[in-house]
């Protein structure tokens, strides 16, 4: 199966959504991840069909809703506007946040929060054959791996996945012993170059990183997203740019 290449739509807020499926198309990506602050807003169904039908006219595939759900703090009827969303878009996972709160500032009560609330994401989102998947996201309970584990293992879903991405500031080697840790759950890379901090830099500039990921990803005999996003200078040109040395890593 190997790596699908794609684009997170937020990383053109400020573009329609005919240009942003034009810019995917361009740069020659395989599937989009429609964001649910900008494109396609939490419950506008029309919003949700117009993006789906756009992709399907330029064959581009649906890669996930990019929710902002925290779980542990939405409520049933939230949760099941996402799933409707979601599905009208014909996005087979989407993306939550496992939380408000940090690791090392989380209180017991936190954790078991957000694992009850990734509980019922995961059942009512099961219901409609939809994976929920959880951001790798500093402030948040998958701000490293061994939490993110743990909440992997005490949902204990089997539609429970998570995404990756390189925190900030950490170095080539620590990031790829993250990416092995949780590549059994594995179902999407959020790819973009930062350095240092969260200077954008062409994707070339962490090629140290983006090689060997990109090339233990191709190992996996399933289908594992790698979705670019946080272009330089917010520009279409630098997107084209960055995902041809994508696909040649690949």
């Amino acid at each position: 199966m190997g790596v699908r290449t794609g684009l997170v739509s937020v990383t053109f807020r400020q573009l329609g959504v005919e240009e942003v499926v034009d810019a995917a198309a361009k740069a020659g990506l395989a599937a989009i991840e429609w964001g649910g602050d900008v494109h396609v807003p939490l419950g506008d169904l029309a919003a949700a069909r117009k993006a789906r039908a756009l992709c399907e006219e330029r064959g581009l595939a649906i890669a996930a809703y990019g929710s902002y759900l925290r779980a542990g703090s939405v409520d049933r009827e939230e949760i099941r506007t996402a799933v409707t969303t979601a599905a009208e878009l014909g996005a087979p996972r989407i993306r939550v946040w496992a939380g408000t709160v940090g690791t090392a500032e989380a209180g017991v009560g936190d954790r078991m929060a957000v694992t009850r609330g990734l509980a019922e994401l995961a059942d009512v989102a099961a219901g409609a054959g939809i994976e929920i998947a959880m951001e790798f996201h500093r402030g948040t309970l998958t701000d490293e791996v061994d939490s993110t584990i743990t909440l992997l293992l005490d949902v204990g879903a089997p539609n429970l996945t998570t995404y990756w991405q390189p925190p900030v500031d950490l170095d080539d080697a620590a990031c790829l012993e993250q990416l092995e840790a949780l590549m059994p759950w594995l179902s999407t890379v959020h790819v973009f170059s930062w350095w240092p901090s969260n200077n954008r830099l062409p994707l070339t500039g962490r090629e140290s990183l983006w090689r060997p990921v990109l090339q233990r990803l191709s190992t996996e005999d399933r289908e594992i997203n790698a979705l670019l996003e946080f272009v330089a200078d917010d520009s279409v040109s630098q997107l084209v740019t960055d995902a041809a040395h994508l696909h040649a890593w690949v």
